[in-house]
């Protein structure tokens, strides 16, 4: 089974249709049959961002579970570690924790497939073995 990773932009495009992202978020989420994952930092911006509605958040959840979203965390003593090296790496891009994290779980998920708005950032990104992710918008 395909599994994606799923980024902070593309949730909250979906959840907003005036947002300009929305279209093409929905059209490839709506053909996707695989797995969804991502992680409990992305959640915690997307949740963050959802907020501005006042039903953001109860969209949010009711997204999730319909998608089935797997989501994972890496707040473990030394998953942290792991992240904080990575964001490390790259100060000038830069990365921030849930990216990290996403990295950590393409690792872990064994898929590299990401669906992110994040061009510049997860086109430069590298997992901790040098592995590229695969940009699924840019399909």
């Amino acid at each position: 089974m395909k599994t994606w990773l799923v980024d902070t932009g593309p949730i909250v495009a979906w959840l907003d249709a005036a947002d300009a992202a929305h279209e093409r978020v929905a059209t490839k989420l709506d053909a996707f049959k695989g797995q969804l994952v991502t992680t409990s930092a992305v959640i915690t911006e997307a949740m963050h961002f959802a907020g501005d509605d006042s039903r953001g958040p109860r969209h949010l959840v009711e997204w999730v579970s319909a998608s089935r979203l797997a989501v994972y965390d890496f707040c473990q003593p030394l998953e942290l570690r792991a992240a904080v090296a990575l964001m490390e790496r790259y100060p000038d891009v830069p990365m921030d924790f849930a990216d990290a994290t996403l990295l950590l779980l393409a690792e872990a998920a064994k898929s590299h497939d990401i669906l992110t708005l994040d061009r510049r950032g997860f086109s430069t990104f590298r997992t901790r073995e040098g592995r590229p992710l695969r940009l699924v918008l840019d399909r």
